[in-house]
Parts: C-alpha cells; sequence; structure tokens
C-alpha cells in the first residue's frame, strides 16, 4: 500500500477547506491511512478525542466486558493509566499508520496485553466499531462540518485494517453491514449489572478528577447528559435534567461555529493530548512497548 502521510507541518491549500479538498483528491481505499489522519490528526483532534471518550465508555455498557474490566481491576486501581495506555496506543496508529515501525509496535503491545485474557471475538469487534461509528456521529452533530464520505470510508478501512492486525475475525467488509452489526449487537447486550455500574463510575470518577474540586458533581451531571438512555440504563445512573442536554448540546454546537472560523491547522495533534498524565511529554522519551496495562514504566528525569 502505498504510505504518502502528510508531514507534521504540511502546506495546505484552499482556506479552510484546505484539508478536506487534500482529501477529496485521493483514493479511500488506497489512501484511508493519509485520510484518516488528515481527519483526526488536523480537522477534528478534539472532536475525536472527546467522542473517543464517550465510545470506550459505551463499551462498558456490555456485561462481559465490564466484568473482564472490574475482574483485572485497573479502573479501579489505576484508571487514568488505562485511559492513557489506550489513547496514546490508538494515537500511534493514527499518526504513524498501523504498518510503521511504532505503529507494529504498537500493535504488538495492545496484542500483548489482549492475549493475557480470553476476550469473545464479538466483544472485540464491537470494541472495534465504535471507533469508527461513535466519531462519525459525535462529528455529524458537533463538528465543524460534516464528514465526506470520503472520510467515513477511510475511518471505516482504516480500523478494518487495525483489525485484522489484531486477529479480530469476521470484519464485515461493507460500511453498513458493519454498523448493522453494532446497533444489533447494542440491542442484544446492552443491560444493567452490578459490574457495569462499578466501571462506569471509575470512569466517571476519572473524567471529573480532570476538573477542579468544586466542579466535579457538574461534569457528573453534565456526563450523564450526554449519555442517550440505554447507556443510563445499563450503567443504572439517573439521567441528568432535560435542560441540561440541552445546554450541553448547545454549547458544543457553538464551539464548533466558533472553529469553522479559525484557519487550517498546520501541525498534526492526533499524538498530543495534554491530558495524559501517566506518560509526561509522551512521545519524548517513550516507545509504544513502554505502554500497557501490564507495563509500569516511568522516564528518568534529572
Amino acid at each position: 500500500m502505498r504510505k504518502t502521510r502528510p508531514s507534521g507541518a504540511q502546506r495546505v491549500g484552499g482556506g479552510r477547506h484546505g484539508w478536506r479538498d487534500r482529501t477529496e483528491q485521493l483514493d479511500p481505499v488506497r489512501d484511508h491511512q493519509e485520510i484518516h489522519r488528515i481527519t483526526a490528526g488536523f480537522e477534528f483532534p478534539w472532536d475525536y478525542q472527546r467522542s473517543l471518550e464517550f465510545a470506550l465508555f459505551r463499551t462498558y455498557c456490555v456485561p462481559t466486558i465490564s466484568q473482564l474490566l472490574q475482574k483485572t481491576g485497573e479502573f479501579e486501581k489505576r484508571p487514568q493509566k488505562r485511559y492513557d495506555d489506550t489513547a496514546l496506543l490508538m494515537a500511534e496508529l493514527v499518526e504513524h499508520g498501523y504498518d510503521s515501525d511504532r505503529g507494529r509496535e504498537s500493535l504488538r503491545t495492545v496484542n500483548r496485553m489482549h492475549h493475557r485474557y480470553d476476550i469473545d471475538n464479538d466483544d472485540m469487534l464491537y470494541v472495534l466499531s465504535t471507533f469508527v461509528y461513535d466519531p462519525i456521529q459525535w462529528i455529524d452533530r458537533f463538528g465543524w462540518r460534516r464528514l465526506t464520505p470520503n472520510e467515513r470510508l477511510a475511518t471505516f478501512l482504516f480500523y478494518r485494517e487495525v483489525g485484522i492486525r489484531m486477529g479480530i475475525k469476521n470484519i464485515p467488509e461493507d460500511f453498513s453491514e458493519f454498523h448493522r452489526f453494532k446497533m444489533n449487537y447494542e440491542r442484544e447486550n446492552f443491560r444493567y449489572t452490578e459490574d457495569n455500574h462499578r466501571v462506569g463510575r471509575y470512569t466517571l470518577d476519572l473524567f471529573c478528577s480532570w476538573f477542579p474540586a468544586p466542579l466535579r458533581p457538574l461534569v457528573a451531571k453534565g456526563v450523564y447528559a450526554m449519555l442517550d438512555p440505554m447507556m443510563l440504563s445499563a450503567f443504572g445512573f439517573q439521567a441528568s435534567p432535560r435542560w441540561m442536554t440541552v445546554a450541553g448540546e448547545r454549547a458544543l454546537v457553538a464551539r464548533s461555529a466558533l472553529v469553522r472560523w479559525l484557519p487550517p491547522r498546520r501541525t498534526s495533534k492526533a499524538s498530543c493530548d495534554p491530558r495524559n498524565r501517566s506518560y509526561p511529554g509522551y512521545p519524548v522519551g517513550y516507545r509504544p512497548s513502554d505502554l500497557g496495562t501490564d507495563r509500569d514504566f516511568h522516564v528518568s528525569r534529572g
């Protein structure tokens, strides 16, 4: 496969829609890695980070997934590290490509962690589907523009190739078919359990910990406001007042209106998350193999 990914400070013409125009010139099958890096790293980095936070949160509504996470104790003992491991490993794949040196090392790290447990293939397939469709849905609702057909297809093809390299079986070859799998899986598997509730609470507490203590009760209500009824029921959470949901959605739409007037981003932010607290300064001084729930790596400072 030809790899022509944009450099960190590549020039882009065409004003605010320069990157979109660039992706329209590419082939979504042949160039899906480049298109997805532009989408996630240059056009919608903030939206991708937020949507993937909620995508991972969504997977904890599945009892077999939350049961495993509760059994490992990672969410109870080290929720920030578990979050950072997942976010950074996925960011490595987006930024460098799944067949690059760092991409292959990231996939080995992911597989190393997963192979320690007996994980059902459909659970793995479902988690993979959330990485495709939850960001698309978020950006369609709250992004500064909607995604193009090229960007949608490239996202699907990118994560399909990632899934193949993770050893996930029976990944649909069609965009719509994979989406139907996701919808059917949620209808059949989302239900309340105590493990769902516990892992949901650990995750909610993690989100709240990113804000000053006086704001945390409001943040929690804000998170509840962003969860759909199926998720609220599966976690056993109380819905926020309707006005809070409306206010949150309007704030996100207002943000997108402001972002629409900004110049195109010149540097990819796919692997730059300032809220990463487990690996200060990442990726400086770190390799993807240093990440993972089975690692306790610290860079010496001196």
